[in-house]
């Protein structure tokens, strides 16, 4: 069984949390889908663990510390800003840390499994929005580039996209979903560091092939959240979404 996590955004308290909580399962590896960095407090430490996992692919926010921000709202380009002086420091870590973020991949395939950060049409940028099931044409271009399972994060939203244009919200499904053997779909993982749904705990995945489950796990936000209050070049909205889980 492998984990699959995305969208850290460089929150160190919800990353520890979740490896925690993996630790007490079977599980055989752990799946980023990028966004490591950015927004967060943390990026030094958070990309030093992403640095062992199995698999690690390179998320917009990676894209943005190497080539630019572009199309980020000012407040997620400052972050944007502010990491790239944390992580690429004159010396042999900054050096490391660059390396590093230039050797991720954009796209990962093992077997009938693809995983992307964002859209496999778009691996690093289009966002699959929930409401993207009023869009067929959207969804019938993304469908049409893997075989049977793309895992995705980027938007922050867990769930699962159907070929019939439909979006199975983790609330909805009791927070498994159970895939036969030829039935395909979008998975989307949510996110470790900053959810965007409603429900501030950090949110992985667990899947064996067949199913995949969606888990949330409790961290200290308040100490995340102080964290970016303290440091200028972070928004203060950046702290305070993560209460709300907005």
């Amino acid at each position: 069984m492998i984990a699959l996590i995305s969208d850290i955004h460089s929150n160190i308290e919800a990353l520890s949390a979740v490896l925690e909580d993996i630790k007490s399962r079977d599980i055989d590896k752990i799946y980023c889908l990028g966004d490591v960095i950015g927004y967060g407090p943390n990026p030094k430490e958070c990309l030093e663990l992403a640095k062992h996992f199995d698999v690690c692919l390179m998320g917009n926010h990676e894209y943005a510390v190497l080539y630019g921000a572009e199309n980020f709202n000012p407040r997620a380009a400052k972050a944007i800003d502010w990491t790239r002086a944390q992580l690429f420091e004159k010396n042999e870590t900054g050096k490391n840390n660059l390396q590093f973020i230039k050797s991720l991949k954009q796209i990962y395939v093992e077997g009938d499994l693809t995983m992307v950060h964002a859209s496999p049409r778009q691996p690093i940028k289009e966002y699959l929005l929930p409401a993207d099931i009023r869009n067929p044409t959207k969804l019938d271009a993304n469908f049409a580039l893997f075989d049977r399972v793309c895992i995705t994060g980027h938007t922050h939203h867990p769930g699962v996209f159907l070929p019939g244009y439909s979006f199975e919200k983790p609330s909805d499904i009791m927070n498994i979903y159970m895939l036969d053997s030829d039935e395909r779909a979008i998975l989307n993982v949510g996110s470790v560091g900053q959810s965007r749904d409603g429900n501030n705990d950090a949110c992985y995945a667990t899947f064996d092939g067949d199913a995949i489950v969606f888990r949330r796990v409790k961290y200290d936000f308040m100490t995340t959240m102080k964290k970016i209050r303290a440091i200028n070049l972070l928004d203060n909205s950046l702290a305070d979404r993560l209460a709300a889980g907005r």
